[in-house]
């Protein structure tokens, strides 16, 4: 199990926060997510997000640290990268493309 996080330069509700992906699949990033304790509802489209106090954790549990820039080419070589109104229904399993 491979999952990824940017660091916390993401400002939102009073916070910074970090995205954790996954290059294989949205099953294994909800695993992931599940075991660290990051709620569902943290889930958006293709990532969670996790904010800043969080991110020594999910380090600490496995996430390998990665520029936001890394993230974004991540998810779309796994073909995993949907935009706003796009992509699957958040939570779905959706698996990597094949080649």
């Amino acid at each position: 199990m491979t999952v990824y996080i940017d660091p916390p330069t993401w400002p939102g509700h009073g916070r910074l926060w970090s995205h954790l992906v996954s290059d294989v699949s949205y099953a294994e990033l909800h695993a992931f997510a599940a075991a660290l304790g990051v709620p569902r509802r943290a889930f958006e489209r293709d990532h969670y997000d996790v904010p800043a106090q969080r991110y020594a954790d999910a380090v600490s549990a496995g996430a390998l640290e990665v520029s936001s820039r890394e993230v974004v080419r991540l998810l779309h070589g796994a073909g995993l990268r949907h935009r706003k109104g796009t992509g699957p229904v958040p939570g779905a399993g959706a698996q990597r493309r094949s080649s």
